[in-house]
């Protein structure tokens, strides 16, 4: 389906494009377009302009800080990513952007892009969830940071507001991570999807199973405290032609432990 018209603009600082996005309600910011393009095919979004980000080198690059912290540019792409020797510190992050679509969506699609989108089929959200990670975000007032619990708030919906654009993802160090989901096709999107961390303590974050990644924080990996919290955890899982409610609700148990139990070998270095 054709494209309706829409105003594009291409800036070459960060501040013009906040000032781009500030002036027009209707302007959205446009990282890979691997979402926002389709969704505007499918006429379920239609903004009056687009803000390409894609000419805005500050916002891209991957730095290692002394203590292990990630700090990776809103609009790095996944194969970047993949690539990175800088973001190996945190092995899980390459190693589930090799999950998301193809090749030539990996080479156009960006971190930024695809936790602002926050689709609860997307990889990313859950992940970062789990990683503890922090999202900056700068505006006509200056820049701000907040954690995940408080950057995804619904479907389609982040902390990020009219006339503000993610700058950069930063992400503590840990490596004892996990990632499971079931997908549609080998390199579909999830239908359920979990991640874990047990990095001093253990946190899971459930995808597609509410509007926001659901946070868990059991006692221990063992797989029936897992389990427990999972069921415990009250999440309103979606039903579709994909998967009803309740077997969403059955996979997330199964995925949290298989996530759990991934980032225990890497525990004991496996």
């Amino acid at each position: 389906m054709l494209l309706r018209e829409v105003a594009y603009a291409r800036p070459s600082s960060l501040a013009e494009a906040i000032g781009l996005l500030a002036e027009n309600d209707g302007a959205r910011a446009l990282a890979g377009g691997q979402t926002l393009i389709n969704v505007m095919k499918a006429r379920a979004g239609s903004p009056d302009a687009l803000i390409d980000l894609s000419a805005l080198e500050e916002l891209k690059g991957i730095e290692l800080g002394t203590d292990g912290t990630l700090e990776i540019g809103a609009m790095t792409t996944y194969s970047e990513i993949m690539a990175s020797s800088e973001a190996r510190a945190r092995p899980i992050l390459g190693e589930v952007c090799a999950q998301i679509a193809d090749v030539q969506v990996r080479n156009r699609g960006t971190i930024g892009g695809n936790i602002c989108t926050n689709d609860p089929t997307n990889h990313l959200p859950p992940l970062l969830a789990a990683l503890g990670a922090r999202m900056t975000i700068a505006g006509a007032g200056g820049e701000r940071t907040v954690d995940s619990a408080e950057f995804f708030l619904g479907v389609y919906l982040t902390a990020v507001g009219l006339g503000e654009v993610l700058t950069k993802v930063t992400i503590p160090a840990g490596r004892q991570d996990g990632f499971a989901a079931v997908t549609l096709g080998v390199e579909g999107t999830c239908i359920v999807s979990a991640a874990a961390a047990l990095n001093g303590s253990v946190t899971i974050a459930l995808g597609c199973v509410d509007a926001v990644p659901i946070v868990l924080k059991p006692a221990s990996t063992d797989a029936e405290v897992v389990r427990d919290a999972v069921r415990g955890a009250g999440f309103h899982a979606p039903s579709d032609v994909h998967a009803s409610a309740d077997y969403r609700a059955h996979l997330a148990e199964v995925l949290a432990i298989r996530a759990v139990e991934q980032a225990s070998q890497r525990t004991k270095g496996h």
